[in-house]
């Protein structure tokens, strides 16, 4: 790809023009690899906290890792839009610790943008970000940092109330500045209606074929995580079963002595060796 960055403006143009492929990354070598693929945003999502760290759900990651992520992904990142996913309690107790936290992920992480959950409650956090300058991609619709209230990962807005609800929490958001929202678990003919109604892209994960765009998760593209697999999720290859397959016979080789073979060795001229070995 061109070292030429995707940049917020653009992705704005996108609405109505053409779809964004967005994928997570969480550090130099997937970053590089997604990046070179030719992704528009890349998001370095809490979902680190499950398919990289080992935990149950999102909630335990903190700032601190998220930043360390951030800045691998950064650097493995010459075109994608960076967006670093702000995690559980970073943005909700106060504004001002917020914005603070949010200008962290430019500051450190080196990142161009933060991710948000939250509908017509975080408002005033994405006006204050915005304001200080940092871009803001908004996420309604099922929300895993609230998995705690809601008894699990369900898909939302199955109700006409929890519909509309839902339509207003994303046009407050879009209003509020967010220049795109992710739009996760909700049936498809809903999100066909938010997008329509919305002035920036919408990027769905299980929110069907007419969002403006599409993000899933490294790991889940590739099948290198297979605790659970979410009805939205689509195998584009079983790195897992390749990779296990292939560390395998690397181990078998070892235990058999066949490697490292003579073309993995390196030499010593004869003379230097005699006066080394004796």
């Amino acid at each position: 790809m061109s070292g030429k960055r995707v940049t917020v403006p653009e992705i704005l143009a996108a609405k109505g023009n053409r779809k964004l492929a967005v994928m997570t990354a969480y550090d130099y070598a997937s970053a590089r690899i997604a990046d070179e693929a030719g992704m528009d945003v890349l998001l370095v999502g809490d979902s680190l906290a499950m398919v990289v760290l080992g935990h149950d759900d999102t909630l335990s990651v903190t700032m601190d890792e998220m930043l360390h992520h951030t800045k691998a992904v950064a650097r493995g990142t010459n075109h994608a839009l960076v967006v670093g996913d702000m995690p559980f309690l970073s943005y909700q107790v106060s504004v001002p610790e917020a914005v603070r936290n949010a200008g962290r992920f430019l500051k450190e992480g080196r990142a161009q943008a933060v991710k948000i959950e939250g509908g017509r409650e975080t408002a005033p956090q994405i006006r204050a970000m915005v304001d200080a300058g940092i871009p803001v991609m908004g996420h309604v619709g099922l929300r895993p940092q609230q998995v705690a209230r809601l008894g699990g990962f369900k898909v939302q807005s199955k109700t006409a109330a929890e519909a509309a609800h839902l339509l207003e929490d994303a046009r407050i958001v879009a209003e509020a500045g967010c220049f795109a929202v992710v739009l996760e678990a909700i049936p498809a003919r809903v999100a066909q209606v938010v997008t329509r109604e919305l002035p920036v892209p919408t990027i769905g994960i299980g929110a069907g074929r007419d969002c403006d765009g599409q993000v899933l998760v490294y790991h889940d593209v590739l099948g290198l995580f297979d605790r659970f697999t979410p009805r939205f999720v689509k195998n584009f290859a079983q790195l897992g079963t390749a990779s296990r397959e292939a560390l395998a016979r690397y181990a078998a080789e070892v235990r058999e002595g066949r490697f490292p073979g003579p073309e993995h060795e390196f030499s010593i001229d004869d003379d230097e060796f005699k006066r080394f070995a004796g």
